[in-house]
């Protein structure tokens, strides 16, 4: 009876944090572009915002015992808080200036680049069946782009960018928690107050601190509040993805993934208008498609290396 309560219990545990995760993912989306379309506020100002709460957020949970910092030199982690805020900015510079369809299309196109910088760069081979999966995701993302009709020059630049940035950040992510030995929180929490340090030495060159469309200018309550609003819910969506790896499996993430990529399309569609052609249809469905056998060929490949590890003498 006791052990049917504690997996009862634990069921709850996942299916809540798969909740969390799930509206937190999809609220911070489409609280940013509102953010954007109702008040203007400047991206690098959000961005900035988002990087203080979260720290504050992740000083807290270490003084509730979730996780024991680490002393880490800065030197350590200065290339890495520097494209932390490349990868932030971008990405909502993107969201900012495309449609929700061709913002979440383009963020697809990270897999690929980050194949090719683990290439070209770290000699790491990958098999052909993964690399095929490359083309219908880069196909789909092409396609819905090119058949947008709200497609402007300057949001495909920053989605670029943004793929770009979080595709060498992720690269770093990896190769620096193994280096430092250390936990993904663990290093956002030291890697976060720094990337806010360069937004504040940069910000002042970029957008004004004050009159409209400044930092200090006169901004309405219900504006104020939505940044700090998102500010939580940026927090959130990192802690729950943190969470959600170290208590399901990899598959449950990736696959919970791919419903957060279509309910989040959807969303942007619904809410913001956002107009669909028959071609940008199938662009979507040829990247889900991409992103899907990607997803299980990739997962496949490590559990045949777990069983080939588990059946040596």
């Amino acid at each position: 009876m006791a052990t049917r309560v504690c997996e009862l219990f634990g069921h709850r545990r996942i299916a809540a944090g798969l909740l969390v995760n799930l509206l937190s993912s999809i609220c911070i989306v489409f609280i940013n572009k509102w953010i954007y379309v109702q008040y203007g506020f400047p991206n690098m100002t959000l961005t900035l915002v988002h990087f203080v709460v979260t720290w504050l957020g992740l000083y807290l949970c270490q003084k509730m015992d979730i996780f024991a910092p680490k002393s880490l030199q800065p030197s350590k982690i200065f290339l890495l808080a520097l494209s932390f805020c490349g990868f932030v900015a971008f990405t909502n510079l993107s969201l900012q200036n495309n449609t929700i369809g061709t913002y979440q299309l383009a963020k697809a196109m990270t897999t690929p680049v980050i194949i090719v910088i683990q290439t070209v760069y770290y000699k790491k081979t990958f098999s052909t069946k993964i690399k095929l999966t490359l083309i219908p995701i880069s196909v789909g993302v092409v396609l819905n782009s090119y058949y947008d009709v709200k497609f402007n020059f300057l949001g495909m630049l920053f989605a670029v960018l943004g793929v770009l940035v979080t595709s060498l950040y992720q690269v770093w992510v990896g190769a620096k928690q193994h280096e430092l030995q250390v936990n993904s929180m663990q290093l956002l929490y030291y890697q976060a107050p720094m990337s806010s340090a360069f937004l504040l030495l940069i910000i002042p060159f970029f957008e004004p601190l004050t009159g409209e469309g400044g930092i200090f200018g006169p901004w309405s309550v219900s504006a104020v509040v939505m940044v700090l609003f998102s500010g939580v819910i940026a927090f959130l969506v990192n802690l729950s993805i943190y969470w959600i790896i170290g208590n399901t499996s990899p598959v449950t993430y990736n696959m919970f993934g791919h419903f957060k990529f279509c309910i989040t399309l959807l969303g942007g569609y619904m809410l913001f208008e956002d107009p669909l052609s028959l071609n940008q249809g199938l662009g979507i469905l040829c990247t889900m498609f991409g992103i899907l056998s990607y997803t299980h060929f990739k997962l496949s490949e490590q559990e045949e290396g777990k069983s080939k590890l588990m059946s040596r003498p």
